[in-house]
């Protein structure tokens, strides 16, 4: 009987699930049933809870048939370490978005206009020109982070089906450490320069933050500001001069060891005397955040869709993430210039981080690589027609290729186990922290 080449092309699940786009179908079933909340609330009630307990169930019978759970195992401490990676610069990032919307006060925040963005009006001439049945398209609500978020998830998951190579967790490890490169990049970004929101009136309905400037802003940027001769002066002399106006003191509450935030998060006194609580209502930030951490998260779930499983969904996603990015900009979240730099950083930052996990086959290299190390042994036996050496160099090939399994089948149980818990609750909470985007 003929052995088959690879194990996807002996595995029917694999066949139904890459062959025949079954992935690619439930990605689109979900993000069509999620619309469903804007047309049709009552179906959307009834369809959504149906189709997680579906996606849920599937995964969870296909668990114990997984033959790579030795793989998982080796990638588990990269994982975990690229989480808490991504949770520290998530921490950075919300400590940031907190200074650059307090530092230079609600006043500063209403008094300010916009910056100018050919990107909006752009949007703006084509409502006029376009049939209004393609602008209703692209006002939908189509697709949100959340949305991004699980169609992650769901490819990688899909690593039960064989839809993508092994570890899933590697693949999850390359995702989650692009991520939190870029949230580091983008927190640098944007609070090396302030600029004016998209929405002057955000800060004033979010923030009890001070009226006045931080002293900092107070002696290094207000005196400055608007006065052409001031700036003028200020460039020649490459130090500040002018008088400081009287403000009030800062409030400072006691903080022990995280005091020394008080100065960048400037609280006051209804605020709380916890740090953490300032930072959970920031909600996003209230001036521009170069660049948008929405379009990020959209870019690095469709490189990795186009790297490990292609095909016309990738395409979709393509144009899903397009849509996103326009109504980002007609809704005036960021300006265009944001959306523009997240899809190029995203791009290039998923190019840089292919050592992690790559959909190539190392396991064919392997092997290719020992066929060329005992060619000259196999061409010596096959003169001598020694079919036992034959196999035996046949047999050190295919094992060049195939995983080690260096823990008990008991250990390979018990982490699955723990390991499919962990990342359904970790979903769990991603739906409940991005759900209103």
């Amino acid at each position: 009987m003929r052995r088959p080449r690879a194990e996807t092309t002996s595995n029917p699940s694999w066949r139904l699930f890459r062959g025949n786009g079954g992935l690619g179908v439930a990605a689109i079933a979900y993000v069509c049933v999620d619309y469903l909340r804007e047309v049709s609330p009552q179906w959307h009630e009834r369809l959504q809870p149906v189709l997680w307990a579906a996606l849920a169930l599937a995964a969870l019978v296909r668990a114990p048939f997984y033959r790579h759970w030795a793989l998982e195992i080796r990638a588990a401490i990269p994982f975990l370490a690229s989480l808490a990676f991504l949770l520290a610069a998530l921490l950075c990032e919300a400590i940031s978005v907190r200074f650059v919307t307090a530092v230079l006060g609600l006043d500063w925040h209403r008094s300010t206009s916009p910056l100018p963005d050919t990107g909006q009006w752009l949007l703006l001439a084509l409502n006029e020109k376009l049939p209004q049945v393609v602008v209703d398209i692209l006002r939908a609500h189509i697709i949100g982070l959340h949305h991004y978020l699980m169609l992650f998830m769901m490819l990688g998951f899909s690593v039960l089906f064989n839809s993508i190579k092994a570890p899933g967790l590697g693949f999850a490890t390359r995702y989650l450490f692009t991520l939190a490169i870029g949230r580091l990049l983008r927190a640098i970004t944007f609070v090396s320069t302030i600029l004016p929101s998209v929405r002057p009136w955000c800060a004033s309905s979010r923030y009890q933050i001070p009226l006045y400037p931080h002293p900092w802003a107070q002696k290094y940027y207000e005196p400055y500001a608007s006065d052409p001769k001031a700036i003028r002066r200020l460039i020649q002399t490459d130090t500040h001069y002018a008088n400081v106006k009287e403000y009030p003191v800062e409030y400072r509450p006691d903080w022990g060891h995280m005091s020394f935030l008080v100065d960048i998060l400037r609280p006051s006194v209804s605020e709380g005397s916890k740090w953490y609580h300032l930072l959970k209502k920031a909600s996003g930030g209230c001036n521009d955040l170069m660049y948008s951490g929405h379009m990020l998260v959209a870019v690095l779930t469709a490189m990795a869709w186009t790297e490990a499983y292609g095909g016309w969904t990738s395409a979709l996603i393509w144009l899903l993430l397009l849509h996103s990015s326009q109504r980002e900009v007609r809704e005036r979240h960021h300006y265009s210039v944001d959306c523009i730099v997240a899809i190029y950083v995203g791009i290039l930052l998923w190019r840089m981080t292919g050592f992690i996990w790559s959909a190539k086959d190392t396991s064919r290299a392997k092997r290719l690589s020992k066929l060329e190390e005992v060619q000259s042994r196999l061409i010596r036996a096959a003169k001598d027609s020694d079919i036992d050496d034959i196999r035996k160099l046949l047999n050190e090939v295919e094992l060049a290729g195939q995983e080690r399994q260096s823990s008990s089948q008991l250990a390979i149980w018990a982490f699955a186990g723990i390991a499919t818990t962990f990342l359904f609750t970790c979903i769990l909470l991603a739906f409940i922290w991005t759900s209103d985007g």
